[in-house]
């Protein structure tokens, strides 16, 4: 054939595939807002940064996630005009989510609760991930190899108000059913596939009375990285030892054998931190295990009527160990100490204590010359009180927006506090009854497990980027599957019932969406104890539906849009089908 007719011939073709291939590079199935199947589009790919530093190795166990459908009752979307649009950009990652973000705390009031199935399989259902042990404050009066107190302390310590009182040390090797012994926290470790974040004992370097209190101490410490055996990455180098509520704070210098002062500062800590960590590090190398040491960090600027420790604390630590530590340790209790918060402040403190904190961390590494480095928030709860606000449902919604904003603004780990605790009028942080609670069984689940429950199970393993317009209360954290699925939080903080609906770009979608929407009661006002899941209460009055596991999730054909009710005060879940 002649090749300029040849020529001729291919211009109307290739004039057709240019036509075909414009359609193909519309980013989004607009015609329909981004709700209807078109394969016709093309989806601008994900866009992956690498791992923030505030998370670090914490990411390295990251796994992906698969979703799958679970069983379901056809449900009516909601036909009003929507209050609020959400918007998910499936091409913009955020982060992949730290797997420890998830965790909780155990301590050594709970008892040797490895025989308490009930609990236990809780704890797996929750799947935190990972546990911190032996527990907070007493970690600092903790003999993980003892079961009587060593020879070389003292028998009274000071308390927050300078009052001698007795020392009451507690001991790994107690093996009496009011305590946990370190044998069934390894034990609950396997029993709930979970990794331990372990505090060890630095305030024993400074109430010590031998004549090398700090080398001792950090002599124990070291000895007990080489008893784990490489069973643990995570060490804490004591519990919050700033505070004056702490065995670290104040000591007796008449009992003090190497010239310590009276009050703790962060460049003694800091300095004992170096001589912990070179012990720890040489225990850890003669196993061959790899380990993580953190030290102590305040997230907040201390307060005009804070003491000189405080006030210094961050400027001690970092000049004199800053380069030392592999990552830094926070603790936060979101709302005020001993106050009767009402739920608008303790669901508004979830939006900004996390980005609070983390950004004055770095600001903080910033200032004194030290590199980011993976950021734990090893204790985080509410301080709420009076009106039963830590058992309530209002709790498990500001958990769930807790997680989310530790999500999106990247840290490495986290660990609630706690399992179990002590019912205190409702006064009480314990993710479960730990038996004293009126009128509901042992181990009774709270409403925060329900929340934290669902929210693994529908978010998946990276975040990504969510816009809500106009804001009227809603809330929402997205991410994806790497099966394809879209995993979505919506949170409606007010009391008025919201209607949402849902957009998803650059998403091929598939046949249906699923949900769980969790509401609380009509008990103790706006704070709630009970948490119904799709409907579905608990046989108590308080907690949640025993049947949590098996309840059918709602679903409806994608088609043209996703909606979903929203009732005040409530949390829904949802995945949404991709197109295979």
């Amino acid at each position: 054939m002649n090749s300029k007719k040849a020529n001729r011939l291919l211009y109307p073709i290739l004039i057709l595939s240019a036509v075909l291939s414009c359609k193909k590079t519309v980013n989004n199935t607009n015609n329909n807002n981004g709700t209807v199947p078109d394969t016709t589009v093309t989806i601008t790919p994900p866009h992956e940064n690498p791992l923030a530093a505030t998370i670090g190795f914490f990411g390295n166990d990251w796994s992906a996630k698969t979703f799958s459908a679970p069983p379901f009752t056809i449900a009516n979307k909601p036909t009003a005009t929507a209050d609020a649009t959400i918007t998910v950009d499936m091409s913009n990652i955020i982060t992949r989510v730290p797997k420890y973000v998830f965790g909780n705390n155990s301590n050594l009031w709970m008892g040797q609760i490895v025989n308490q199935s009930a609990l236990t399989n809780y704890i797996t259902d929750l799947s935190p991930n990972i546990i911190r042990g032996p527990g907070g404050s007493i970690s600092d009066i903790y003999f993980w190899n003892a079961s009587t107190a060593p020879s070389d302390v003292p028998a009274t310590m000071y308390d927050g108000n300078g009052n001698a009182v007795a020392a009451g040390y507690w001991y790994g090797q107690n093996s009496q059913d009011w305590t946990l012994a370190l044998v069934n926290y390894y034990q609950l470790l396997q029993m709930a596939k979970a990794t331990g974040i372990l505090t060890i004992n630095y305030a024993y370097a400074r109430y010590g009375t031998g004549p090398t209190p700090v080398a001792t101490a950090a002599h124990l410490a070291a000895d007990w990285v080489r008893y784990d055996n490489g069973r643990t990455k995570y060490w804490e180098i004591g519990n919050e030892d700033n505070g004056n509520w702490e065995a670290s704070y104040q000591i007796d210098v008449s009992k003090n054998h190497d010239n310590q002062p009276q009050i703790i500062t962060g460049d003694l800590y800091g300095q004992h931190f170096k001589i912990f960590a070179d012990s720890m590090r040489a225990a850890a190398q003669q196993i061959g295990a790899t380990i993580f040491i953190g030290a102590q960090l305040l997230d907040a600027e201390a307060p005009s009527w804070a003491d000189a420790t405080d006030k210094t604390w961050n400027q001690g630590v970092l000049t004199q160990a800053g380069n030392t530590a592999d990552f830094f340790i926070i603790h936060d209790y979101f709302t005020p100490y001993n106050t009767n918060s009402t739920a608008s402040d303790i669901l508004s403190s979830a939006l900004t204590v996390p980005s609070n904190a983390i950004n004055y961390v770095k600001q903080q590494l910033t200032q004194y010359g030290v590199s980011t480095k993976p950021v734990a928030l090893t204790e985080w709860n509410i301080f709420a009180t009076g009106s039963k606000q830590m058992v309530s449902n209002v709790a498990g919604i500001h958990a769930v927006m807790t997680l989310g904003e530790l999500i999106k603004n990247q840290f490495g780990e986290a660990s609630r506090w706690d399992l179990a605790n002590g019912w205190s009028n409702g006064d009480d942080q314990g993710m479960f009854n730990i038996g004293d609670e009126p009128n509901a069984a042992a181990w009774n689940p709270r409403p925060a497990f329900y929340h934290m429950y669902y929210f693994q199970k529908y978010f998946g393993d990276k975040m990504v980027d969510v816009t809500v317009a106009p804001n009227a209360g809603i809330l929402s954290y997205a991410s994806s599957f790497s099966s394809g699925e879209s995993g979505i939080v919506v949170v409606n903080t007010g009391t008025a019932a919201k209607t949402v609906k849902i957009n998803i770009k650059n998403f091929r979608f598939g046949t249906n969406y699923y949900w769980y929407t969790l509401t609380g009661g009509s008990d103790n006002g706006e704070f709630s104890g009970a948490v119904f899941v799709n409907g579905i209460g608990p046989s108590n009055s308080t907690g949640g539906p025993s049947n949590y596991a098996t309840i059918k999730a709602n679903a409806a054909a994608i088609q043209n849009n996703i909606m979903i009710a929203m009732p005040g005060r409530s949390v829904s879940f949802i995945a949404v089908e991709n197109q295979k």
